[in-house]
């Protein structure tokens, strides 16, 4: 092994002992800012947490200390940090589907929904099983009764709603449920929903309900009901056809009813008329005869007979006492013969 000099060593010493005195001191202040670091991580977050925002459909319900202190509308809001202030935003401007005896993916497709047996079955009045679905339209009105009141108000809303539906499907019979009283049901499910949910204070408003479907619980009785229902379509459409002939026809046949009843009341008039006309005159000859009766009544004869035989010659005698007078008589051939050429 080969030692070194004593004068590389010196030099070796000499070089650590330079790089010693060359070496930067370390600066204090960097330890000061990472302690501060998470403070003020911690106090920007303390910020943050006492401001917040509100959206256009929300409300804001604020506590303090656990109470109830305000309800903040939209808009930019500051709070104190917590657990001294919390704030529970709430959808009271949202229009909220609820669905009975069936369920959808989406709110606004039905169709390809899935019935829940549970739900939908009901007893009608007359003991027959029908299979109903509805939804429920509604929208939190007081949203400090909303999160307060109950536990879990939309469940509530839920059994309310179906406890409505039983009682009135259960008043109802089979044929107006599945055909003709579905407007009628929705209404008085609605009443009685609305009614319940007074007394229970859940700070919800019912906003509709609407029978989504309403059928038997069988194939077999679905299509005795379609049958029943194509021939109430049928009679309506009879009923239709003969409504549109009466309406055709009914103008006319009353035109000519009082085309006749005019002319009845013409030719009456004209009786009328003609009956007072002879009614005058007779009244007029009888004043003339009751004036002097004898010679009127020769005047009628005379013209009677001249009415009934116009061609004859008439001669009157007025002589009076015993004197004799001849009178120009026609020859009988004559006669015959003006009356044959007649």
């Amino acid at each position: 092994m080969i030692k070194k000099p004593n004068d590389f060593q010196n030099h070796d010493f000499y070089n650590q002992d330079f790089q010693t005195e060359n070496k930067p001191p370390s600066k204090p202040g960097k330890f000061k800012f990472l302690l501060i670091l998470p403070v003020l991580i911690a106090a920007g977050a303390v910020i943050l947490s006492c401001q917040y925002t509100v959206e256009e459909t929300e409300q804001a319900v604020v506590t303090t200390l656990g109470k109830v202190t305000s309800v903040e509308s939209a808009g930019l809001h500051f709070k104190l940090p917590y657990p001294l202030q919390g704030v529970t935003k709430v959808a009271v401007n949202k229009t909220q589907k609820l669905q009975i005896g069936y369920s959808s993916d989406s709110e606004y497709d039905s169709y390809s929904a899935s019935s829940i047996a549970d739900e939908a079955k009901m007893i009608t009045g007359d003991f027959n099983i029908v299979n109903i679905d509805f939804f429920i339209e509604w929208k939190i009105s007081d949203p400090v009764k909303f999160l307060y009141n109950s536990d879990e108000p939309a469940q509530i809303l839920k059994m309310v709603s179906q406890s409505s539906a039983r009682s009135i499907i259960g008043s109802k019979n089979v044929d107006g449920v599945l055909t003709t009283e579905k407007s009628i049901i929705q209404a008085e499910i609605k009443e009685k929903i609305v009614s319940k949910l007074k007394n229970y204070d859940l700070g919800i408003q019912l906003l509709d309900v609407k029978i989504q479907d309403s059928e038997p619980p069988t194939q077999e009785v679905i299509q005795a009901f379609k049958e029943v229902e194509t021939a109430k379509q049928e009679k309506e459409t009879r009923i239709n056809e003969a409504l549109a002939y009466r309406n055709k026809t009914l103008p006319a046949a009353e035109s000519s009813a009082d085309k006749l009843i005019r002319e009845a009341e013409s030719y009456r008039e004209s009786k009328i008329n003609e009956a007072k006309g002879d009614v005058a005159r007779f009244n007029a000859m009888y004043t003339e005869y009751a004036k002097n009766k004898d010679i009127t009544k020769t005047r009628m004869y005379l013209e009677t007979i001249e009415e009934i035989l116009p061609g004859v010659k008439v001669y009157v005698d007025s002589s009076e006492g015993g004197v004799q007078k001849l009178l120009p008589l026609e020859s009988f051939n004559t006669t015959f013969s003006n009356g044959g050429e007649n």
